[in-house]
């Protein structure tokens, strides 16, 4: 490991020492890409000269000791010495994370796909709200939202919503959240007072490019139909929403939210591409989904993930055991502390893997 940290800490001065040349300076695209890296490395090379550092304290802090006679010292230099020890293995774990395969999409942007599932309306009602806590959640972030398609009720809820979340590192954050989201509550319908169950199906997938997905439009038929949603006074005047349905596998998006049939062509396309890279992924990464579903959860959209307790005013996380009493909030779009607690979750397993097999 620390072979592998002192050649990071070499690259990173060599690249600082690169971005001064005029030849580098000259070149916009080469001048990115290594700042792009050398940004990469940086958290790393901090954390290698914390642990470097703490390793110094501790040997000067012993040698002191050694030579130290006066008592009220040597308690001073005792308590340092012990404080840099317990402080060394916790910077060690640091690093050890920071080492950890990188995921190549964190950076991406994504799709997302709310279904509402068992319980009706009050399904459709839990599944507008999910939607609102992901849009709430990309606006902390100041990432951008944009409705692809959707079909309401006119009680405010949702049967499904699909959309992007734009923004830099989308998907490291927002990718464990794929899966069956359960609510308990009592439906504003329900007359009895009654606790209701009722579930709605999330599935994050990451935006891909064209290139990493075979994708043969002679393999799709595609119709137009009439816009229902909101868009500007065009929407029931012309077929501008897109259907699109992929005959090898039976997969059809649907995309009526932009206001030309172009655009809304385009993103269906993209929405279709997202999922064959996920259907693709899912069997190229057997070993990988079997890890994830020891730690966060498979992904899969039939796995049941978290449950929303309103008359306890309790979230529960199943696959990490996390409960949290602030329903609202996190319903208001703070994610934090459990998007926090799933990745800890995740790289703590990764390490585990690792260290089995000894490396």
């Amino acid at each position: 490991m620390f072979e592998r940290l002192d050649a990071m800490v070499r690259r990173y001065e060599d690249i600082g020492r690169e971005v001064q040349e005029p030849q580098v300076l000259a070149d916009p695209e080469r001048y990115a890409r290594l700042m792009k890296e050398q940004s990469a490395l940086a958290p790393i090379t901090d954390a290698y000269a914390r642990y470097q550092t703490c390793k110094k304290d501790i040997s000067d802090s012993e040698e002191l000791l050694g030579a130290e006679s006066d008592e009220e010292m040597r308690e001073m230099l005792k308590g340092e010495l012990a404080a840099a020890k317990e402080k060394l293995p916790q910077l060690e774990q640091e690093l050890k994370i920071l080492l950890l395969p990188r995921d190549e999409k964190d950076d991406r942007s994504v799709i997302v796909e709310i279904r509402a599932g068992t319980g009706g309306d009050e399904a459709a009602l839990f599944a507008a709200e999910l939607y609102r806590m992901y849009a709430r959640y990309a606006e902390r972030q100041r990432w951008k939202v944009e409705i692809l398609d959707s079909e309401e009720i006119g009680i405010g809820g949702m049967k499904n919503v699909s959309f992007t979340i734009r923004g830099q590192g989308a998907w490291s954050k927002l990718k464990y959240e794929s899966g069956v989201h359960r609510v308990q509550r009592v439906p504003v319908t329900e007359s009895g007072g009654r606790i209701h169950t009722s579930a709605a199906s999330v599935a994050i997938m990451p935006e891909v490019d064209d290139v990493e997905v075979h994708l043969d439009p002679n393999d799709c038929d595609i119709d137009t139909y009439r816009s229902s949603g909101a868009g500007g006074q065009h929407i029931n005047k012309t077929s501008s929403a897109i259907r699109i349905t992929h005959r090898p596998t039976g997969l059809v998006v649907t995309c009526q939210n932009q206001r030309s049939q172009l655009q809304n062509k385009e993103e269906a396309f993209r929405v279709l591409r997202a999922r064959l890279y996920e259907i693709e992924q899912e069997k190229q990464t057997s070993e990988e989904a079997a890890l994830r579903k020891s730690q966060v959860g498979s992904g899969d959209r039939s796995e049941k993930i978290r449950t929303y307790n309103f008359p306890q005013g309790r979230i529960t996380d199943h696959r990490i055991k996390l409960t949290l009493y602030k329903i609202d909030q996190v319903l208001d779009g703070d994610l934090d502390e459990i998007i926090d607690a799933l990745t800890t979750a995740d790289q703590a397993a990764k390490l585990a893997k690792l260290e089995e097999k000894g490396i």
